[in-house]
Formats: structure tokens, C-alpha cells, sequence
């Protein structure tokens, strides 16, 4: 049976899920280095890293996660994940596949990452559970940050609600590599000659505006526009909205297990929109340029050239204090049962070891891979210490119990206890916003 076709079992144990975190690795995690390594294949495979022992007796991790190792029975581990040939190796690709569950269409194949985000695109999986929910009261359901991914004319498609409508799209908060506990809100900041009194005036002036205007227009643009505005001033004049995103009011040992980078503190932000109940909050991987040439690439996950070097002094020891702590911050504050924690990228990195464009062997690189990646995930109901699935030898096809992107978008729907995935056309037609997979509800 193929991944695509596989039948939904009985059984569930989902719904527990008031939130959602999505930590998005940008850049292509390799799977290899991280958490399904292959200390028995030859050298030219495996790589440098060693494996550990975890506090669960099923899972094995790369040495440099000690503190996620202490964490492992709350982990599920999905090792089988693949695009087969639905994917195409290149970067906007798989975050469109792997965060809307929908294969790309032919225009990512012919205009591969020049392609832009359309309206016509399948939404993005927080932007279909937000929209699900009943409006927070002073918030958005979805929140993204710290980065719009990536740098334009370049964004990545995928990320938006599209096809949903624009009062769907995440409330972007911008982080800061060299300010990382300052982050900013655009939509919550007034210009310096806008008091909240005059704020609410122009609101009253708007109204009247509106009402003339809803004379002669009852079209569907002008409803959503009405929204949008609703949500600006609601946000603009909320003292709570902005109190929810001054994470340096957490105290100082606790932001200093998170690590204080950028990264660390959007996790600490993310637990802290989860605790103001906000459904959906997606994380990506902030890059940093300085990192750019070492590791060829955008100073992410992209580790082209010097693979090992990039991962063991930079992105495993800070990936590895902010999620354990994320993790452990939950559980203590009896949050993680109701908190589905995802982690997730654009792709593997490709089992032989050498990239071309980075001098083949002696660079030290992995190139690109969609053929096999894996997806962790905790809390929001799902059983810990446990692997779904296995790849090969190497680490360059899933083995047992394949799975795509679409299985992973249900089975977040799973935990958040979404079953209704319809929604209506432009034309108010029925549609069916996630028709292929199943939830993998073995995990729960």
C-alpha cells in the first residue's frame, strides 16, 4: 500500500491540541545528522557523529542533543516521510508540500524558486486550524515568527491562508539576531503621532465612511476588507495583544535556558501565545548570514558545504537548549498534553556526503534530498518515546510504513480535533481543503 493510498485504522485518541507549535528548520534539516542516524553504514554515509542513548529506550540521537536525549520519551519520531517524485528538490517546493500537505503543481517544476505565492494556493495548515477556531478575543489564531521566509522577491509559497482569503494569513512578528529579545509587531505599532484616542476617532470617521460606502457595495472584497480593519484596531488598541509579546518580562534564568538568540526566545514567545491561547504558532529557523559562506548556503539548515562543522559548533546546540526547554517548560507548566509540538523543514540532506557546488567530498556537504526525512513530534496527545516507520540503510528511502507531507498536515488536524476540512469556493461551492492521507493515529 502506498503511502498516498493508505486507509485511515481505528482508533484515534486525538483532540487534545488547544495549540499548536510548528518549529520550521528552513533550510532542509538533514535527517542523517539529527534523529535517524546510521552508525552502521560506511563512512561516506554516516558522517562524523556518534549516536546516544535517550531516556527512552526505543530512540537513539545524534550526540550533539544531549538535552533533547533527556527528552525522548516525550518524543514521537516519524522516519518515513517522503515526497516520491511529488516534490522537486528545490526549496519553495518543499515548504509549499510540507506545509500544506499538497503536492506542488506543475508551475513549481517550470519556474522552480522563482515561483510566488498565489491566491489560488492550498492554505497553510495553521492558516486552515486557525481558521477552524472561534476568534481569539484580542489576538490572532495564527502567529508567525520571527521571519517571513525567505527574503524577497524569494518568499516562500505556502506560508498563507491563499485560497482562504487574506483575513486567514498569520500576524507576522519580526525578530531581531541582534536584538533577539526586542521583537516587533507592525500591525500592533502606532506611528509617533498616533495617540490610542486619536487611534479611535479615526475609527468612528471609518465607520460613517463604511456605512455610505455599504450602499452601493456589498461585494465580497469589501466584507473582507471590513475584517481586516476589525482585526487592525482590535489589535492596535490591545493592551493584552501587546503584553503578550514582551518576552523580556520572563525571567532571566528561564530565558537563558531557551538560549538567548533569536530562535531561543521565539520558542520562549511561542509558549508564552500559547498560555494567551493563540491556536497556531509556527516558528522558522531564523538564518544568519555571517554563516552564509562556511556552510554555503543561506546560513540556515542548508548545509551544502561543511555539513558537520555547520551542525556540531552552530545549529544542533542551539536547536538542542531551545526545543528540550520548550519541552520541559511545557510539561512543568502542565501545558504539553494540551500543546502539539511539531518540528519540521523543506527536506533531508541527500545520504552520500559531498555536494558538487561545494567541491564534492572534500567540502564536507549534503546536498538536497525529498526522498526521505523525518518530522518529530510531542504533547497534544501524542504517545512519547516512540518511531513510526524506518528508511533504509542509508537514510535514502523510507522502508516501513511510508508516509507524505498529507499525512502529517491530518495528523495535526487529528491532534487539534479539526474533522471538518471543507470550505467554500469563490463561486460557494464545497471544497474539500485536504482530500489525500490519513491522520497516523497509531501515534496518539
Amino acid at each position: 500500500m502506498t503511502a498516498r493510498g493508505a486507509t485511515s485504522p481505528s482508533g484515534g485518541g486525538g483532540g487534545r491540541a488547544k495549540s499548536t507549535i510548528l518549529f520550521f528548520l528552513c533550510g532542509g534539516s538533514s535527517h542523517l545528522d539529527t534523529w535517524d542516524m546510521k552508525p552502521e553504514a560506511a563512512l561516506e554515509f554516516r558522517g562524523d557523529f556518534k549516536t546516544i542513548a535517550t531516556t527512552a529506550p526505543d530512540i537513539q540521537l545524534c550526540e550533539h542533543l544531549p538535552r533533547l536525549a533527556k527528552q525522548a520519551h516525550h518524543l514521537a519520531i516519524v522516519r518515513s516521510l517522503g515526497h516520491y517524485g511529488r516534490g522537486t528538490g528545490d526549496h519553495h517546493a518543499g515548504y509549499y508540500y510540507n506545509l500544506t500537505g499538497h503536492a506542488p503543481d506543475v508551475t513549481f517544476r517550470t519556474l522552480a524558486n522563482d515561483r510566488r505565492p498565489q491566491e489560488t494556493d492550498w492554505p497553510f495548515i495553521g492558516c486552515v486550524a486557525g481558521s477552524k477556531r472561534p476568534a481569539h478575543p484580542y489576538l490572532p489564531n495564527t502567529v508567525t515568527l520571527p521571519h517571513k521566509p525567505s527574503r524577497p522577491p524569494y518568499t516562500r509559497p505556502g506560508q498563507f491562508a491563499a485560497l482562504l482569503g487574506v483575513e486567514h494569513d498569520p500576524l507576522y512578528v519580526d525578530g531581531s539576531l541582534e536584538k533577539p529579545l526586542e521583537f516587533s509587531v507592525p500591525a500592533l505599532e502606532l506611528r509617533g503621532d498616533l495617540s490610542p484616542e486619536r487611534v479611535a476617532t479615526r475609527r468612528s470617521l471609518l465607520k460613517e465612511i463604511d456605512a455610505a460606502q455599504r450602499a452601493f457595495d456589498h461585494t465580497a472584497d469589501s466584507v473582507i476588507y471590513s475584517k481586516q480593519q476589525a482585526k487592525a484596531f482590535s489589535l492596535l488598541t490591545s493592551t493584552k495583544a501587546k503584553q503578550a509579546f514582551h518576552v523580556a518580562e520572563e525571567p532571566e534564568s528561564l530565558r537563558e535556558r531557551y538560549g538567548q538568540t533569536v530562535n531561543g526566545m521565539s520558542l520562549l514567545m511561542a509558549r508564552r501565545l500559547v498560555e494567551a491561547g493563540v491556536p497556531f504558532i509556527t516558528v522558522f529557523w531564523k538564518e544568519n548570514m555571517k554563516f552564509a559562506k562556511q556552510c554555503k548556503s543561506a546560513g540556515g539548515w542548508d548545509t551544502h558545504g561543511n555539513n558537520f562543522h555547520c551542525l556540531r559548533e552552530r545549529l544542533l546546540p542551539e536547536f538542542d537548549r531551545g526545543f528540550a526547554t520548550l519541552i520541559e517548560d511545557l510539561d512543568a507548566r502542565g501545558r504539553l498534553d494540551d500543546t502539539l509540538l511539531v518540528v519540521n523543514s523543506e527536506m533531508g540532506r541527500k545520504p552520500r556526503i559531498g555536494d558538487v557546488r561545494s567541491g564534492g567530498i572534500s567540502g564536507g556537504g549534503r546536498d538536497h534530498w525529498t526522498h526521505c526525512m523525518s518530522v518529530l513530534l510531542a504533547g497534544g496527545g501524542i504517545r512519547g518515546g516512540q518511531v513510526y516507520g524506518s528508511s533504509d540503510r542509508v537514510g535514502q528511502f523510507p522502508a516501513n510504513r511510508p508516509v507524505a507531507p498529507e499525512h502529517i498536515a491530518h495528523t495535526i488536524y487529528h491532534a487539534m480535533g479539526i474533522a471538518d476540512l471543507t470550505t467554500t469556493d469563490l463561486q460557494g461551492r464545497p471544497l474539500q481543503l485536504l482530500p489525500e492521507g490519513r491522520p497516523l493515529v497509531e501515534l496518539f
